[in-house]
């Protein structure tokens, strides 16, 4: 699942106690495994290697870029929602031709920056946005492939937040629309509509979602190759789940096992948008304990991590593990289960500094006894995590560490007072 594990009692990242990187780099502190990073890769590849699938990192879910460019060495291709993004992946040496840019609200700035990288294809949300889209193409005097996102209606059983295959969605364009969406901009100048697009949401632990969606777009398919379209491609999207308890989210090859039969002899190329599963459990965030208190029959541990370095809690209820790195007493947890009662746990919430009560980590938790200046974890924080952080209450942003095998290094240095008002001083004294 990762290589964060318990050894002798303390946490290990790979081969370093988590102790020393804390103490090297201080906290709140994003720290990423290359090991568990590239093998999780790794296993995406090979469960869909036998259909030449490409594997577009979904740079969304985790954007440094170190990490993009360890993704990009070992042959990752990339899927981008934003010009910002874009320029990540041109930065760190991506192909152009390796990279989608998906998302439902693209401006023409980014559209043209697009077209000018010469990027290998755009994801296209609607009607208006491929107008929009041949207009700026055939401006440049250059074509843009496209692939149509269709909604297939289908519940992936997620977050309503993060679902985005269902009718009600900003997403997408119904799939009963799509066959006339092909015959409206057929032949249109600066536009080779090409490809279809999926995605259901994320995290998608249900296989059968994926199979519904699929076998859905492979009858569009069939319905527009009937009409004399050449589609070329299907991007099946990402979503694949990560264990943020163990044991939730299917492996690589399990999805690979039920959707690989459905693509088989198609005759289509096959493009795959991973980001969670790849990137969530290679990553934690290390805090320190700031204070502890009780408050009528609540206990708090407030620590110096909140919801600007880890939203997801607030934002979607989601859960993340919590234990200490070095538990009084060697008490380590025998899984990442919500309720773990072990011997002298106290029951808690993990609370952070920022003035909403919204701002908290974890609620009703069960820790091991905590004093201040203790180190505990957050786990399966690699994915929708650091990028998500924000400056609310002037709080700089979280440095970042990856550890390979005994060494540590500064990916992203923790941010200053100075970094925070820079721009608002520049305004002031141009």
């Amino acid at each position: 699942m990762d290589d964060f594990q318990y050894r002798d009692g303390v946490l290990h990242g790979e081969s370093l106690d988590l102790r020393e990187v804390a103490n090297r780099f201080d906290t709140p502190l994003y720290v990423y495994s290359t090991k568990t990073l590239l093998d999780h890769y790794d296993r995406c590849a090979a469960a869909f290697a036998e259909l030449n699938a490409v594997i577009c990192f979904s740079v969304k879910s985790c954007h440094n870029l170190t990490i993009l460019r360890l993704l990009r060495e070992r042959g990752s291709a990339f899927d981008v929602v934003s010009g910002g993004e874009l320029q990540r992946v041109l930065e760190v040496g991506a192909g152009p031709s390796s990279i989608v840019f998906a998302g439902v609200g693209k401006t023409d700035a980014e559209i043209e920056q697009a077209l000018r990288a010469g990027i290998g294809w755009f994801n296209v949300e609607s009607e208006a946005e491929l107008e929009n889209l041949a207009r700026l193409a055939d401006g440049l005097g250059t074509t843009a492939r496209a692939a149509l996102r269709v909604n297939p209606d289908v519940d992936p059983h997620t977050h309503v937040y993060t679902t985005t295959g269902k009718r009600e969605t900003k997403f997408g364009v119904d799939l009963e629309r799509a066959r006339r969406v092909f015959r409206e901009f057929r032949g249109r100048r600066g536009l080779d509509l090409s490809g279809i697009h999926l995605h259901l949401g994320s995290p998608v632990n249900r296989i059968e979602a994926y199979v519904e969606s699929i076998e859905k777009a492979l009858k569009l398919i069939d319905g527009l190759r009937g009409d004399g379209f050449a589609v070329a491609a299907i991007n099946i999207g990402g979503g694949f789940g990560a264990h943020y308890q163990g044991g939730e989210a299917p492996p690589a090859a399990a999805y690979a096992e039920h959707i690989v039969p459905l693509l088989r002899g198609r005759h289509l190329g096959v493009l795959l948008e991973p980001g969670r599963s790849i990137a969530a459990n290679a990553g934690v965030l290390l805090t320190r304990v700031l204070y502890t208190k009780a408050s009528g029959d609540r206990q708090f541990v407030i620590v110096d991590a909140a919801m600007t370095e880890l939203i997801r809690p607030a934002l979607y209820g989601a859960y993340h593990f919590a234990w200490p790195v070095a538990p009084k007493d060697g008490v380590v947890p025998p899984s990442r289960a919500a309720d773990l009662r072990m011997p002298g746990a106290v029951l808690v919430d993990i609370v952070g500094p920022v003035c909403e009560s919204g701002d908290f980590l974890a609620k009703d938790r069960w820790l091991p006894p905590v004093s201040r200046g203790d180190l505990l974890c957050i786990f399966t924080a690699g994915a929708y995590g650091s990028v998500m952080g924000s400056r609310y209450n002037s709080r700089p942003l979280a440095a970042e560490v990856l550890i390979a095998g005994r060494q540590a290094r500064l990916i992203r240095r923790r941010e200053t007072f100075d970094d925070l008002v820079r721009t608002e001083r520049e305004a002031i004294d141009p």
